[in-house]
């Protein structure tokens, strides 16, 4: 079973120290107020038992009605205090989430679909932990022992029968916690799947329906749906069970101890008001404690939702230091030597002892046959990934060793286009434009012709997904934003992967001059023989032998 409390959410999560002072505070308060209720009620109904009149009931009715408007007040503040905390972290945990993403977005753990599921629907699972089980928490660590405190200053053998009860419920909800945190774990599992093959079969909707296979997919769309409505029921019923046994061993104690000290009092061996007092105390001291066990199921969503995002920010995290000073590619060359990269549980190397050196205001081409490592290698160059031997030096900085800042000025001097470029909708200058807005639409049609985009219009609608656009135009919008950075945002390094696929000879001859004209150091990820015979040097990778 999980802690209660995951200490990565005091860490990680500012909003959450100040929010458990808060919740001390509360308890405390609680605390206090349940026993000033059972002080008064054993007092009112004592004293009324033993006058036998009803004077002074309605100061004692007053005073109990001040209690329970203070319990009411705490209890609107704990709630208040929760949902503030709860959207705090919410906001900041996805922020950590999507920035760790981004510091290593070529990352095959987690899928896009899985991510969306996470930082929308996933963390706010994280409502109930917040709002309900936390809180509870808190109450159940400060409330019995205040009460089984004032039930000892009155009654030792209650105390005693207290004492040997209450930690029966702990016990009973470690178990059970057991077997709903593999549940809960399996159901987010079930989730992502659903969420993955959903997504996958949206994309790839228009290819099933050209060839017929849409409605084959829905028996096995169907099976995940009833594997992750299965898991829900099954995690309810666990909850169900669960709460069931933990209010059938709190009703116990508690009838133990009332059973105890009726016969004390008949007996004449205590008084009316102490037997009031500890009755009506005994169940409060065992309530936080149910409802911390019947709250856990609620929080559990949260809790594996929150473990997934840990997951994800601890493997994306790198030490954030001091930013070295990265000299410019325009002025000193890079250069990787014996550069290793093995992929996470795979069995060789996806890249071993790749060496190229890019001199300033060189194109250096890296060919080889598919799948041989060349992308993993260019990532590796980004400072998407960190590879486990081998070197990336640009000057005297070794970019293996280097700290997040020192990457994130390391890649501000990068103008990357990958081999499937992202575009924004909007128009095709809005994408030319995207980092920088004062591009005048004379520069943006002169970057444009420049790597043959002569027929693109710049009012041309371009969809989140470049729906309108051929492959090549995409690249080459791409080219056109890339060489604004370049030229305008002082990149001194172009690395290209496959910027000339699809295209013609006299446009890929177009864009070659326009990379070259640039004056940034080039690499180039390639199978043409175009670029590779115009190259100032080939490094070939191959593919390691399994």
């Amino acid at each position: 079973m999980a802690a209660p409390l995951d200490p990565r959410l005091v860490r990680r999560a500012r909003a959450t120290l100040p929010f458990l002072v808060a919740l001390c505070v509360v308890g405390v308060g609680t605390a206090l107020l349940i026993l000033a209720q059972a002080w008064l009620l054993a007092e009112s109904i004592s004293s009324v038992f033993g006058t036998h009149t009803t004077t002074g009931l309605a100061r004692w009715a007053g005073l109990l009605a001040a209690v329970f408007a203070g319990r009411a007040l705490l209890a609107w503040a704990q709630e208040s205090l929760a949902h503030r905390a709860c959207a705090t972290v919410k906001s900041q945990l996805r922020r950590d989430v999507l920035a760790a993403r981004l510091a290593r977005p070529t990352d095959a753990r987690t899928s896009s679909s899985t991510l969306i599921t996470l930082v929308t629907t996933g963390l706010d699972a994280l409502d109930g932990y917040y709002s309900k089980y936390l809180p509870q928490l808190v109450l159940a660590s400060i409330v019995p022992v205040v009460l089984a405190i004032a039930i000892g200053l009155q009654d030792l053998r209650s105390l005693v029968i207290v004492i040997i009860t209450v930690p029966l419920i702990p016990v009973f909800m470690a178990l059970i916690g057991w077997r709903t945190e593999a549940a809960m774990k399996r159901r987010w599992q079930t989730q992502s799947r659903l969420a993955n093959h959903f997504a996958d079969l949206v994309a790839g909707l228009p290819t099933l329906q050209v060839f017929g296979r849409a409605r084959a997919q829905l028996a096995g769309l169907k099976r995940t749906e009833d594997a992750s409505r299965a898991g829900t029921m099954g995690t309810l019923r666990i909850a169900f069970l669960s709460s069931f046994a933990l209010e059938l061993l709190a009703t116990l104690s508690v009838a133990l101890m009332a059973v105890t000290i009726g016969f004390r009092v008949d007996a004449g061996g205590m008084d009316l008001r102490t037997s009031l007092f500890i009755l009506i105390l005994a169940p409060e001291v065992y309530l936080p404690l149910r409802q911390v066990g019947t709250l856990y199921h609620d929080a559990a969503d949260g809790m594996a939702a929150a473990e997934e995002a840990f997951s994800l920010i601890e493997h994306g995290q790198l030490t954030a230091g001091v930013a070295q000073t990265v000299p410019s590619a325009r002025t000193a060359p890079l250069v990787v030597d014996g550069l290793t990269y093995t992929y996470p549980d795979a069995q060789t190397p996806a890249v071993d002892g790749v060496s190229l050196r890019i001199e300033p205001g060189e194109l250096v081409a890296l060919a080889g046959h598919s799948g041989g490592g060349k992308t993993t290698a260019m990532n590796c160059l980004l400072g998407f990934l960190t590879p486990q031997a081998g070197s990336i030096r640009i000057g005297d900085v070794d970019l293996c060793q280097a700290s997040a800042a020192t990457l994130q000025a390391w890649r501000e001097q990068i103008a990357y286009v990958p081999q499937t470029p992202g575009l924004i909708h909007g128009t095709v200058a809005d994408n030319v434009r995207l980092g920088h807005g004062e591009l005048t639409d004379a520069q943006v049609r002169q970057l444009l012709d420049r790597c043959g985009g002569q027929s693109l219009g710049l009012a041309k609608t371009v969809s989140d997904d470049a729906e309108g656009l051929s492959a090549g135009e995409r690249r080459r919008v791409a080219l056109a934003r890339a060489l604004a950075r370049v030229e305008l945002g002082g990149a001194g390094l172009l690395v290209l992967d496959e910027p000339t696929a699809g295209l013609d000879a006299d446009t890929e001859q177009t864009v070659l001059d326009a990379v070259r004209a640039s004056g940034a150091s080039v690499l180039v990820v390639s199978h043409r023989p175009q670029v590779l015979n115009q190259a100032d040097r080939v490094v070939t990778v191959t593919k390691v032998a399994a």
